[in-house]
């Protein structure tokens, strides 16, 4: 896996800034649900989020941060609102401090061309997602990690694991997810769990067209004389519009079979 590389001065230090390449097909959203900070996406995009902790947890130095932002943001699959760039942090070795989340989110979109590229080198993983629960079960006590955290800062949505461990536990957390099951979705949690967990990781096997029907609902309400500009107004007449939108394709769909 290829990675573009810059060097960038955040904070009042320099810092390696990693970040995917253009030909990258994930597409990754962000939301807060339930007090807790999501990342979404489908099951392409976990498996490469999957690959970025990976190899977080081998190949980063002290100042290394990595970059999920536009292109690679899509809007949520619920009501459009737009998503924040995702900031992947090794926090063993770098602090990610409020000057830094500040002068971070103020760069972006990074524009300047790379400084190079980067071989994201992410050996052990395939092996680790042959058979996950096998690999939790023999890490030794002492290699469980500490408890990492997920949080919004100036815009940002940052994965804050607190050791190579726990990076490593993310990220077969991550490939393993599977949305090929009846409901469609799949999820696990980050830095805790349920309740307690400050972030949590959503999949969804149509995660692309919901993000095209979430777009068309929030445009449709948006269109009408009386849309509300207060966003907590605004969506759950988004909801709403999103699922006679669904409604809709789904009867035309059952036509379409009916027909055959």
């Amino acid at each position: 896996m290829k990675l573009h590389r810059r060097t960038v001065r955040l904070g009042g230090r320099d810092h390696t800034v990693i970040g995917l390449r253009p030909a990258t097909r994930a597409r990754f959203s962000t939301n807060l649900f339930h007090e807790t900070w999501h990342v979404l996406s489908d099951q392409h995009g976990a498996r490469v989020l999957a690959r970025l902790l990976w190899g977080l947890a081998y190949q980063s130095r002290p100042g290394t941060l990595l970059v999920i932002d536009r292109p690679f943001l899509a809007p949520t699959p619920f009501d459009a609102d737009p998503a924040d760039p995702i900031v992947l942090v090794p926090s063993w070795h770098t602090p990610f401090t409020a000057a830094t989340a500040r002068e971070l989110a103020r760069r972006l979109p990074l524009r300047r061309p790379p400084d190079g590229t980067v071989r994201w080198r992410t050996h052990g993983l395939d092996g680790a997602l042959t058979d996950p629960r096998a690999w939790f079960r023999d890490r030794p006590p002492t290699d469980w990690p500490e408890r990492g955290r997920v949080e919004r800062t100036h815009g940002l949505v940052a994965l804050l694991p607190a050791r190579p461990a726990e990076a490593r536990a993310w990220a077969v957390q991550a490939g393993w997810l599977d949305a090929a099951n009846p409901h469609g979705m799949d999820y696990d949690h980050l830095g805790g769990q349920c309740r307690s967990a400050s972030g949590e990781i959503q999949i969804f096997r149509d995660f692309h067209r919901l993000v095209s029907v979430a777009r068309r609902a929030r445009a449709d309400v948006l269109a009408r004389p009386d849309a509300p500009v207060d966003p907590a107004e605004l969506r759950p007449l988004v909801w709403d519009r999103h699922g006679e939108i669904t409604w809709a394709e789904q009867e035309a769909a059952r036509r379409r079979a009916g027909r055959r």
